[in-house]
């Protein structure tokens, strides 16, 4: 390996491909267990490398020097080979400040909840000291005394529901686990910021929930862009412009999202998703293919045999499953959005894209009960309208040409650059 990164779990990762867009070099990625860490660093077989959970803490004690911020911290994600002289840097502190630099959220004479106690937690509160926070505490499972106060989450609920700023820097939430949320912020009343430095999903429930109470919030992709850049100038000893963080950023961020299509039933969007796709070179999902696939029959024998409930219910287990992933084109059926459940689903990373069609356009199908007849159609169109509304990113108008539908989609949601995936 001469780059790359190496921590226990790294099928979430996107930093191959952050990495090769920054400087075109080939950037692997090595899981290691645990009892292989020493071996692996020992070897100095590798030019440089990033180092993400659970091996940042004990890394640095494997290396040869440490740079004066990591040295403060604890914790190393960069470790660059000098002729055989291992030198450690966190670039995480960087791509951190950043981050919360550009969310516009403010740390200063603030009080600072970080969750967890792990190399990035380390990471948090040396940026919110740097950043003028006016205390600071560590939220843990269980209590724990050390250097900094580290309080139990039913502490943090009872006796720091003050706090004004959360930051998360567990695990949870992270792909797989994608709905699962370490903490109910409706308990704290005094929040001006929310920051997650999870990016895979780009956006956590806990950070939908803040968008949700109108908190300022940010999620992680743009640390771990940053901290790439800043990283991949230490491998190479050369300096970047600031620019390429925010090209960069809004590259990958473009090329992860995956493009939603909600509306009425005959709207296009199994049409104009399948255009879009193609001319993204994008996989394309249709949720309600995927339905009928699982129980080998059509979705109106479904309604037939089992109801509607049972139907729905198919329908978020298949929302649930496709909303883990990113950079596709997914088309859903006329009644997915009207679950908040699929909604939040939806939303882990996904860009929402309501096909407005007129309801003179639009036409009875027989294998679709709720909108076989003009009258049924009708009624669902003066119901669903104002909830496609409020659940879309974005409004298509949708007149006869599935092909203008399909550019206008994107260009208003700025793909360009994501012609391959």
């Amino acid at each position: 390996m001469k780059y790359g990164l190496i921590g226990e779990r790294l099928t979430h990762s996107f930093s191959k491909e952050i990495h090769e867009k920054i400087a075109g070099y080939n950037y692997e990625l090595k899981e290691l267990k645990k009892d292989e860490l020493q071996g692996f660093i020992k070897s100095k077989s590798f030019s440089a490398i990033n180092v993400t959970i659970p091996y940042k803490e004990a890394a640095i004690e494997l290396i040869d020097s440490v740079s004066e911020k990591a040295e403060e911290i604890g914790a190393v994600n960069t470790i660059v080979n000098k002729d055989g002289k291992l030198c450690g840097y966190n670039t995480d502190f960087y791509g951190m400040r950043a981050m919360i630099n550009k969310s516009g959220i403010t740390l200063s004479g603030k009080k600072v909840l970080i969750l967890g106690t792990g190399g990035t937690s380390k990471t948090a509160f040396a940026v919110a000291k740097d950043l003028g926070a006016k205390s600071i505490l560590k939220v843990s499972r269980s209590e724990k005394s050390g250097t900094v106060e580290t309080v139990s989450y039913a502490t943090a609920y009872s006796e720091h529901k003050d706090a004004d700023i959360i930051i998360n820097t567990t695990p949870c939430g992270m792909y797989p686990n994608v709905y699962d949320t370490p903490v109910d912020i409706n308990r704290f009343k005094n929040l001006s910021g929310v920051i997650d430095v999870i990016y895979n999903p780009l956006s956590t429930l806990l950070i939908q929930n803040a968008k949700e109470l109108e908190i300022p919030c940010i999620s992680g992709l743009y640390m771990l862009v940053a901290q790439a850049v800043y990283a991949c100038e230490l491998f190479l000893d050369k300096r970047f412009e600031e620019t390429l963080i925010k090209d960069i950023y809004h590259s990958i961020l473009a090329s992860k999202k995956n493009i939603v299509l909600i509306g009425m039933p005959s709207s296009g969007k199994t049409t104009i998703g399948k255009l879009v796709a193609e001319k993204l070179s994008r996989e394309f999902i249709d949720t309600d293919d995927e339905i009928t696939k699982k129980e080998n029959k059509e979705i109106s024998l479904i309604f037939e045999e089992s109801g509607e409930e049972y139907f729905r219910n198919l329908e978020t287990e298949i929302i649930k499953s496709v909303s883990k992933l990113t950079g596709k084109v997914i088309s859903t059926g006329g009644g997915a959005v009207l679950k908040s459940e699929n909604l939040k689903a939806l939303k882990l990373n996904s860009e929402i894209f309501l096909l407005d069609r007129e309801m003179s356009f639009l036409l009875p199908t027989a294998d679709r009960p709720l909108a076989n007849s003009k009258d049924k159609i009708k009624a669902l169109y003066s119901e669903r309208m104002p909830i496609y509304m409020a659940a879309s990113d974005k409004v298509i108008k949708v007149e006869t040409d599935a092909v203008k539908a399909a550019d206008e989609i994107i260009k208003v949601g700025k793909y360009y650059e994501n012609k391959s995936n």
